[in-house]
């Protein structure tokens, strides 16, 4: 177990401690959010559909603006922003936990106790996605040469039959695949503690990067696991999403609940 001092938003600090846990622990994580997903499968279920319905739309606005070739690339980034997206989730897990009521408002407009840090955190996953946008044009233009975008049919099929195409779904896949990780490392437990405690979005970072290499096993399982469920709602055109996004969310809280123990400090 490692102690990790974090400054709280009122001012006092709190010792966060690690815990180190199995490198299967993962699936005892999603066997629970598994749990917690039919608990309440109206409000879960409302979350994936919500999420479903932006990918979509995103999609729609893409091909209506003639660049639907960048919806692969635009809908995989959106899914950086599921950390913040899932905070309801991890309200009604919590809530599910701790044996207190489950009404729709409350996990619809969360009450969480480090709101502003955990804003800054959406900021910033933001500005990731941005980033990946930005990268994802440049590449298509390095390999694509500056002719528009093409019909999404012909954009598919020209990445597994061309030189150019392939080249672009390899570079593409480990840019990608790298942020993500990044991502992943600087937030899979950062955007529970912040609605969980009341500290700083620093602190909430750099103990999500110290659990994730203290834990570098179980994490990885966990980050592949994500990439699947993902990849699952990609290719199911979305509709896979109302169920793998909330289960994702339900079983981020109980990955945050196993990694993470917080105490007042008596400094």
């Amino acid at each position: 177990m490692t102690e990790v001092h974090a400054n709280s938003a009122a001012g006092p600090l709190s010792q966060i401690y690690i815990n180190e846990v199995p490198v299967d622990a993962p699936w005892m994580w999603l066997a629970a959010g598994w749990r917690d997903l039919w608990k309440r499968p109206l409000l879960s279920l409302g979350y994936g559909v919500s999420f479903s319905l932006i990918s979509f739309a995103i999609v729609y606005a893409l091909q209506s603006a003639d660049a639907a070739a960048l919806s692969l690339a635009a809908a995989g980034g959106f899914m950086l922003l599921g950390p913040m997206l899932a905070v309801g989730l991890y309200e009604l897990s919590r809530r599910l936990e701790a044996g207190e009521p489950t009404p729709a408002g409350a996990i619809l407009f969360v009450a969480t106790k480090s709101p502003t840090q955990l804003g800054y955190l959406g900021v910033a996953l933001m500005v990731v996605l941005l980033l990946w946008i930005r990268v994802a044009m440049l590449l298509f233009a390095l390999f694509q040469g500056p002719q528009g975008f093409p019909p999404l049919d012909e954009f598919m099929s020209s990445l597994i039959t061309t030189q150019n195409g392939i080249g672009l779904l390899v570079t593409g896949t480990i840019i990608g695949g790298g942020m993500a990780l990044a991502v992943f490392a600087i937030s899979a437990v950062a955007a529970p503690l912040l609605l969980d405690r009341d500290i700083d979005v620093m602190s909430a970072i750099i103990t999500s990067i110290k659990t994730f290499n203290q834990n570098t096993g179980a994490m990885l399982l966990w980050a592949a696991l994500i990439a699947v469920f993902g990849a699952i709602g990609l290719v199911t055109a979305f509709i896979g999403m109302i169920i793998t996004f909330p289960l994702l969310g339900h079983t981020t809280w109980h990955a945050y609940r196993a990694l993470i123990k917080v105490a007042p400090s008596a400094s």
